[in-house]
């Protein structure tokens, strides 16, 4: 199944919406008790999952084109990043891909939708940049799981723009303060399944900045696999239902290129990941 995270009247906030095909059904009008969000749908676990679907399939739905979206994954425990899961990528920024997972949190305020407007002052940084990356989503919690068994805990995927501040990335030792300005970790539009993606080793991520296709790879190219992830980081802390994981991106960033190619003021960019969708930010600079 699909979900989002989209305005339906009669309110303002987004709440949560099965999708089928290219129209919503507003979730939380299917029965009493219906999950608003997917932090209480993924804690509902398979059952209130397989409710859903049920009710879903015939419930009265609008079109998707209609919507707007708000973040996919908009309140997980904790958004953790991964850094250098890529050769390409940790190649093309001079940084060496460890013998462990570099690994970082973003903050939540960085959480954002598709077709949402990210803006940041040209004072703080004009070297951003983009990331697509494959998003995971935490089902059931886990703790000192094995790679076989890892991707039993995955409820499902979303796609992630990992926006960064290349200047700031470079002065500082951490890198979760250059990646979480306000609207940085737009993810979505939708979450897919886990059931739905056969082998999260086997979809093409790509990127397009202002008509330009600047990331075109396979997360088969991953240094590390989902399972190989969701093991490491469980052996240090139990991964809560709806922890987000941001897996890495692939080769292509901006900061590499010659010339460079960095979001200017009204920039478009749209990052994807075949099955599972495509998100689009778009970029103002202010000051």
């Amino acid at each position: 199944m699909r979900f989002a995270h989209v305005v339906l009247p009669p309110t303002d906030e987004p709440q949560l919406a099965a999708v089928h095909g290219e129209r919503a059904v507003a979730v939380a009008g299917l029965f009493e008790g219906a999950p608003r969000t997917l932090q209480q749908l993924i804690e509902g676990g398979d059952e209130l999952l397989a409710r859903v679907g049920a009710a879903s399939e015939n419930a009265p739905s609008v079109p998707l084109t209609d919507l707007e979206f708000g973040p996919a994954v908009p309140a997980p425990p904790v958004v953790l990043a991964i850094g250098l899961n890529y050769a390409a990528h940790s190649s093309e920024l001079g940084l060496k891909a460890d013998t462990a997972p570099t690994v970082f949190v973003l903050w939540p305020n960085s959480l954002s939708g598709h077709e949402r407007t990210t803006t940041w002052p040209r004072t703080l940084s004009e070297s951003v940049d983009y990331e697509a990356e494959l998003g995971v989503i935490i089902g059931r919690p886990a703790k000192d799981v094995t790679v076989a068994r890892a991707l039993d805990h995955v409820w499902g995927y979303t796609v992630v723009n990992d926006i960064t501040a290349r200047d700031i990335q470079f002065s500082e030792a951490q890198w979760s303060r250059c990646k979480s300005f306000d609207g940085f970790t737009p993810n979505g539009p939708f979450v897919v399944t886990a059931d739905e993606i056969a082998d999260p080793q086997d979809l093409h991520i790509w990127a397009i900045v202002d008509g330009q296709t600047v990331q075109d790879a396979s997360t088969g190219q991953m240094i590390r696999s989902v399972a190989t992830l969701v093991a490491h980081l469980s052996r240090s802390a139990t991964l809560l239902p709806g922890t987000l994981i941001s897996t890495g991106s692939p080769g292509g960033a901006g900061y590499s290129r010659d010339p460079q190619i960095f979001l200017r003021d009204r920039s478009t960019v749209t990052v994807g990941v075949d099955g599972i969708g495509a998100l689009t930010t778009h970029c103002r600079i202010v000051g």
